[in-house]
């Protein structure tokens, strides 16, 4: 079994690499969009194990509730909040046999977003109120 350190090194490294490859490969943005989606993507892969895999469930405290915690606190603006969304959206688009792995993880890190990651979701109705 891996000890909890060496997952630890292996989850940073993976961010690192994928920071800079969306660093080098992702468009930049535009002045619609608050936060680079290659900023959320990053922080999503802190829970790759569990959106691949659909186990361990992430808890509090966790390297993916950290990122969970990280997307709520960079959502701190109705435009950031609508970018985070939009950026949400677009990974269950892309990952759809993984969508319900990604669209359970704040209820799991007990994170309120202030959004339903669902396809149906009309991120430009989104305010800092909530839904």
């Amino acid at each position: 079994m891996v000890s909890p350190k060496t997952m630890m090194i292996i989850g940073v490294l993976v961010l690192v690499l994928v920071l800079i490859t969306c660093a080098t490969s992702q468009p930049t943005m535009t002045t619609e969009e608050a936060i680079d989606c290659a900023t959320v993507t990053a922080l999503v892969t802190s829970c790759s194990t569990f959106i691949t895999y659909g186990s361990p469930d992430p808890i509090p405290g966790s390297p993916c509730c950290d990122a969970m915690i990280s997307l709520d606190l960079i959502a701190n603006s109705t435009d950031n909040r609508q970018s985070v969304c939009k950026c949400m959206m677009s990974l269950i688009t892309t990952y759809n046999p993984n969508a319900t792995a990604i669209a359970t993880l704040p209820g799991f890190c007990g994170v309120p977003l202030g959004f339903t990651i669902d396809p149906n979701t009309e991120c430009n109705d989104i305010s800092m109120s909530g839904n």
